[in-house]
């Protein structure tokens, strides 16, 4: 290379720093896409498209929510994985993805590696609920009735691994129960074959479930939260009912990936705690019962190791297979 290519390649390169900056710092400069790897209606889409709008609101630009279900959510977060590292393609993800690393022998992306914490953003409890037809109405009922019916009885969740599967086996477990157990990709689908009739019962969370409860077609039997949800003051804890210290909630939150600027990562952060601390945000999720949190980057990552050390020991323990 001669002296004069080489002046001309400094020049670029020196220039080039200042643009790459200075498109951090803008950002976001267009619109972002929020990956929700869970088909429309169920928990974490209900809360993730609350919590866009009010992101595009503040940015300026919209954030769109793209429902990427399947493989109980690896599709989604192998997407978002290779995506370009820039902030505008993040995942909107459960405790699934702790879940998995456990669940499966091998998966097309690192959770730990391949991504980079954003915030906690939510949490949001189960809750016992029944098709019309079971002769239930207290869990000291129910157990009662899946005891009389032993592997008779069906319970749906939306995936092998997924929180709503591993809460009822841990339950069942507690009580020497057995049951048939009825996977589906999404709760849409789940509540059409509760509802029919065809599974008799579901660990579902509180923010999809309300309008069946509302309305009556399904019947509640106890929270899995510490605490009674504001959504549903009446309806009793599983540590009020018998089965002290049992909690399973369904926590949530936003990753990107790896190598995403620390400046984008923190701005991003910024604006998911700011949109967090909303009223009118706040409000809506009190409606589906969901538990507003926050968190620096650096205390989610952490959260997310802590978590896969508790539930790994479940599945393990359980040997929870994809297969089933």
């Amino acid at each position: 290379m001669d002296s004069v290519s080489r002046i001309v390649l400094i020049l670029i390169t020196a220039l080039a720093w200042p643009c790459t900056g200075n498109a951090q710092m803008d950002f976001p400069a267009r619109p972002m896409r929020l990956v929700v790897p869970f088909a429309p209606g169920g928990s974490a889409d209900l809360v993730a498209r609350v919590i866009a709008q009010k992101l595009g609101d503040q940015f300026g630009h919209a954030v769109v929510v793209d429902n990427k279900p399947g493989a109980n959510m690896n599709i989604g977060a192998e997407l978002v994985a290779g995506a370009r590292a820039d902030g505008y393609t993040a995942l909107y993800n459960t405790s699934n993805m702790i879940f998995n690393i456990s669940i499966y022998r091998k998966l097309n992306y690192d959770t730990f590696k391949d991504f980079a914490p954003v915030a906690l953003t939510a949490a949001v409890p189960q809750i016992l609920v029944v098709n019309q037809a079971v002769p239930a109405t207290t869990l000291t009922d129910f157990i009662s009735h899946v005891r009389a019916n032993p592997g008779k009885l069906n319970y749906a969740s939306v995936g092998i691994g997924a929180i709503s599967h591993l809460t009822t086996v841990m339950f069942l477990n507690a009580h020497k129960l057995t049951a048939q157990h009825i996977p589906y990709t999404g709760s849409g689908q789940a509540y059409v074959d509760l509802l029919s009739g065809r599974v008799q019962y579901y660990f579902a969370t509180v923010a999809s479930v309300m309008p069946f409860v509302k309305d009556n077609r399904l019947r509640t039997i106890a929270v899995t939260s510490l605490q009674r949800t504001r959504a549903l003051p009446d309806v009793p804890t599983f540590n009020e009912s018998g089965m002290p210290k049992f909690e399973a909630t369904s926590w949530q939150g936003v990753l990107v990936p790896a190598k995403t600027p620390a400046t984008v990562i923190n701005k991003l952060n910024a604006e998911l705690l700011k949109a967090l601390k909303n009223t009118d945000v706040q409000r809506q999720l009190d409606v589906y019962g969901t538990v507003t949190l926050g968190s620096t980057p650096g205390e989610y990552g952490n959260y997310m190791k802590s978590e896969h050390e508790r539930w790994g020991k479940v599945i393990r323990d359980e040997n929870i297979k994809p297969e089933g």
